[in-house]
This record gives C-alpha cells, sequence and structure tokens, in this order.
C-alpha cells in the first residue's frame, strides 16, 4: 500500500515524496534533494528531532503514512562505520572467522572500501582479488578469460554495477555503527580486458565530473561573496556620502570659530604633553634622530637585552619576603569560587561544532598574527640569565645561536626546554619550529637551558657566560612590595531587641478568648 511523507527543506520549502513499505529511506532522501536541487551529501533527515536511520526501509523505521521529515545539514567531518566483510569460500578459509573488519570514514565510495580490503592493510597483511577476478570459460575452447564482478549484500540491498559501486556508505544509510556486508560474485560475458578499460574510463569520467562540479560550487561561492562585498561597497559609500554632506555645512560654520579661540590661547596655557608633542625641528634633533634609528636598525640581534647574574645568597629571594598568616588562609571568596568551578565541572558539556571549532582555530590565528615581539629570559645552569627580544618569524635555531654567542664554551651540546613541560625546543630553521606558531610564546617566557648527558663535569662547574658578558650583567632587583596592615575584625553589632512594641500593644491583644480555654476538671 503506497503513502507519502512530506520533507522540510532548511528554507521552509516542502516537497512530497511517494514511499511504499519497501522503500529506503535513503531512496526518500535522494528523491527530496532532487527536487528541492540540493546537495544530497550535505544533509541528513530528521524526525521530531532525532536522527532518521536511512540504511532501513520505510516499513521497519516506525514512520506512518504522512510524516513531516526534516532536512538538517550534516557535520562537515565524517563520522567513522565499522565494516565486517564477509568474504566467500573458499577465501574465508584462511580468515578467522571469514570476515575481515576495518573502520572506515562514512564518504567512502564503496569501489575504495573494497580497493581498501584488497590492498592487505585491512586484510591483516594479505593480498585480496575483489574487484578484479577473471574466470576462464568451459564453454568455448578460445582460453579467453571473462569478467567476474563483485556483489555487495547490505542488509539486503545489492550492489554489482559501477554506478551503484560509487555510492558512499552515508549515501546508503550508513553513518556510524557496524555493518555487515556480504561479498559475492557474478560471472559476466564481458572478457576481463574489456572490464578493466571500462572500469578505468568509467572511473576518469567521474573523477572529471566532480572535479567540475566541485570547481563550478566553488566558482558560485566566490561570485555570491563578491556580490555581497558590492553591495555592502555600495551601502557604505551611499551612507559616507550622505554622512560627508551633512557634516560639512557644520564642519564650515564651525572652523572660523574654533580657529579664532585657538589664535587666542596663550603659549603659557597649553599643557605641556600638547608642547612637547609638537618640538621645533633643529638640526641638532634630527641629527639625534638619525643616529638613534641607525643604530637600533645595525643593532646584533643575538646581542642579549638584560644580563642577570647569579644571586650570591644560599637564601631564595622569595623566602627572604615576610608573609602573614592571613596570606594563607583561605576566604569566603576562594569557597565561592571552588564551588563555582565543581558546578561548572559537574555539568554535562556536548563537543563543538565545526563551525565552533573554526571560529576558535580562526581566533588563535588572529592573535598569534597580532604578536609583534616576545621577550624570552632563558635560565643557564650556574643560575645566571640573560633576555632576549624575539619577533614572530624566529625559529628555534634563533635561540640556540644567541646562547652559543654568549658561551664560554659554545661547543658543548645543550637543549632548551620549556618550564612545566617536556617540551624541548628544537635547533631547527624550519617554519615547523616556530617559537610564536609551533611552540605558542607570547609576552615573557622563561626557558631552561638543560646539559647534554655527554657534557662532562669539570665543564658543568665552569661559569656559562663569556666574561665581557658578564661585566655587563647586573643583579636581579627584588622591589619592595607595600607593607599591608591586617584590619582588625569589627565587632558584630548586636541585634536591637524591640520591646516597645510589645508596651504598645494593647492589653487585650495578647490574651487568650474565652472560648478557647480548656476547661477545668
Amino acid at each position: 500500500m503506497a503513502s507519502h511523507v512530506v520533507v522540510i527543506a532548511t528554507d521552509l520549502r516542502r516537497t512530497t515524496v511517494k514511499v511504499s513499505p519497501g522503500t529506503y529511506l535513503s531512496d526518500v532522501l535522494d528523491q527530496a534533494c532532487q527536487k528541492l536541487n540540493l546537495s544530497r551529501d550535505k544533509y541528513i533527515i530528521k524526525h521530531k528531532q532525532k536522527q532518521v536511520d536511512l540504511s532501513v526501509p520505510f516499513r521497519t523505521s516506525g514512520l506512518t503514512g504522512g510524516a513531516k521529515l526534516e532536512l538538517v545539514q550534516r557535520s562537515n567531518t565524517p563520522s567513522a562505520v565499522q565494516i565486517a566483510l564477509q568474504l566467500p569460500q573458499p577465501e574465508a578459509k584462511d580468515i578467522p572467522g571469514g570476515r575481515l573488519i576495518k573502520r572506515f570514514p562514512a564518504d567512502l565510495t564503496l569501489w575504495t572500501v573494497m580497493r581498501q580490503f584488497e590492498s592487505g592493510e585491512a586484510s591483516a597483511g594479505r593480498n585480496m582479488n575483489i574487484t578484479a577476478r577473471g574466470y576462464a570459460s568451459t564453454t568455448s575452447g578460445s582460453g579467453q578469460l571473462y569478467y567476474e564482478t563483485p556483489v555487495l549484500n547490505i542488509m539486503g540491498r545489492e550492489f554489482s554495477t559501477l554506478e551503484a559501486f560509487q555510492k558512499t556508505l552515508s549515501q546508503i544509510g550508513h553513518n556510524s555503527g557496524n555493518v555487515l556486508v556480504r561479498l559475492g560474485y557474478k560471472r559476466t560475458d564481458q572478457t576481463l580486458f574489456e572490464a578493466m578499460e571500462r572500469i578505468s574510463e568509467f572511473f576518469e569520467e567521474a573523477s572529471q565530473e566532480a572535479s567540475q562540479e566541485a570547481s563550478q560550487e566553488a566558482s558560485q561561492e566566490a561570485s555570491q561573496k563578491a556580490s555581497q562585498e558590492a553591495n555592502q561597497t555600495a551601502n557604505l559609500g551611499v551612507k559616507g556620502d550622505a554622512m560627508s554632506e551633512t557634516d560639512g555645512s557644520s564642519r564650515e560654520a564651525g572652523s572660523d570659530n574654533v580657529v579664532g579661540k585657538q589664535t587666542h590661547v596663550p603659549p603659557a596655557a597649553l599643557p605641556k604633553d600638547n608642547v612637547d608633542a609638537t618640538p621645533r625641528a633643529s638640526p641638532d634633533g634630527l641629527e639625534q634622530n638619525a643616529t638613534h634609528s641607525t643604530s637600533s636598525a645595525l643593532r646584533d640581534p643575538y646581542r642579549p637585552v638584560n644580563v642577570f647574574l647569579a644571586p650570591t645568597g644560599t637564601t631564595p629571594a622569595a623566602a627572604s619576603i615576610p608573609a602573614s598568616d592571613s596570606d594563607f588562609t583561605p576566604t569566603v571568596a576562594h569557597a565561592q569560587l571552588h564551588q563555582a568551578r565543581l558546578l561548572e565541572s559537574s555539568r554535562n558539556k556536548r563537543l563543538p561544532s565545526d563551525k565552533e571549532l573554526e571560529e576558535k582555530a580562526a581566533a588563535e590565528d588572529a592573535r598569534i598574527a597580532s604578536i609583534r615581539s616576545v621577550l624570552v629570559k632563558i635560565r643557564f645552569p650556574d643560575n645566571t640569565s640573560s633576555e632576549w627580544q624575539i619577533a614572530p618569524g624566529d625559529t628555534g635555531a634563533f635561540l640556540y645561536e644567541a646562547v652559543r654567542r654568549v658561551m664560554a664554551d659554545p661547543g658543548q651540546a645543550f637543549h632548551l626546554v620549556l618550564p612545566g613541560s617536556t617540551t624541548v625546543i628544537k635547533d631547527s630553521s624550519s617554519p615547523s619550529h616556530n617559537l610564536v606558531k609551533a611552540y605558542k610564546l607570547s609576552g615573557r617566557v622563561l626557558v631552561n637551558l638543560v646539559w647534554e648527558d655527554t657534557v662532562p663535569s669539570s665543564v658543568r662547574k665552569q661559569p656559562f657566560l663569556r666574561r665581557d658578558v658578564v661585566d655587563r650583567g647586573r643583579e636581579v632587583s627584588i622591589p619592595d612590595l607595600p607593607q599591608m596592615q591586617d584590619e582588625p575584625e569589627g565587632v558584630a553589632p548586636l541585634k536591637e531587641t524591640r520591646t516597645d512594641d510589645k508596651k504598645e500593644r494593647v492589653d487585650g491583644a495578647n490574651k487568650i478568648p474565652k472560648w478557647l480555654k480548656l476547661g477545668k476538671k
């Protein structure tokens, strides 16, 4: 008995698709997308906010006649499907269980799946012949090999033609889960040589059509973006002309008044910032600016910005700062923050969508592009340290070369490690080892220098820096922290007892009525 379903697109367009009890829901999706002029690979079907299994027929889907189905855009990232290929005899004897099992993305075609099983990766290292089998004809004595085409049986549906093998797993309704595929073979009257030629020609034409469709979609998207940008530019131009016309008269009217006011202001009344911002040009100042710019341009990038000497005391500087007991006492704010974090961690969170991942990646790229320089401080084994200003394009090789130029013995091997992790900065100038993009350095960063195991102990005991670099060094200055006085805890005010209200009440207001009193026995 024939029935129908209503398919509603994302733009609220709808179409009616006739179905029978044996119609597969993947065919319903194909017909709906064809009528609505949509790409079938970009949509899935949902019914009452639940995804519909496209691999089952209408009879077992649980849908009723006239059901309203919604077209929803699928995720750009294909999901994984576990395929179990049931081999026929006698190939199944050499394989445990007679099945080959492997996970594939849902956007792979059936032909590609068979080729993957043939390659040996999915067949436990065994090379199999599935798509190029031949058999000798016993009816004629020519000795010609004829083609034996594979036949895939997937949940009662058979696929045996090249057009059917071009369908992807998602197109036949399998987007996730496990799928059993029974493999069989069917003899044809076509020779093996002709079949191989036809297969090669067919897939060449299919690849060309796919490339043409991709180029057409790209050109359409580019034209749409160009038209949108042109419309936005035209709107901005019209708004700019209107603003310029309305502001022109006001600017002309107020220009004379502004100039008059500025001419009457004495120089002494001007702020110092304005006076300093517009200094008079003098030959000496021009020469000084030129010298400063030349020196900054010719500055050696491998020269450290600051050099710090090792501390002389045995006690760490942080331990010498006095601390009160109140610094280690948790407050109410700490307890509230802890409770908020526990509450946030107890909530179920969904995985980010493709759009959210793209936005996060774009924000990260924008943050990296906004970095102009990074101050890297390298701590050496003898507790001395130096700082270098690095540019966004510098790699790990820059840091290694900068360290070797200040070492007393630059021939010794070492490596640079980021603190708090086991990440080692590689001595490589390739873009994959960029300090900002690859190692995510930003702001002020501390890097530890660690000797290699091949460095002898006699070298480790010697000073790390050269003598002329040590002469430029200075001690680490500890800033004076302001002394915070503990505020005495205030005495909580006593609650005022309001007795006047009781006195103001009428005497009979608090009395118990006579009819409520219990009788005396």
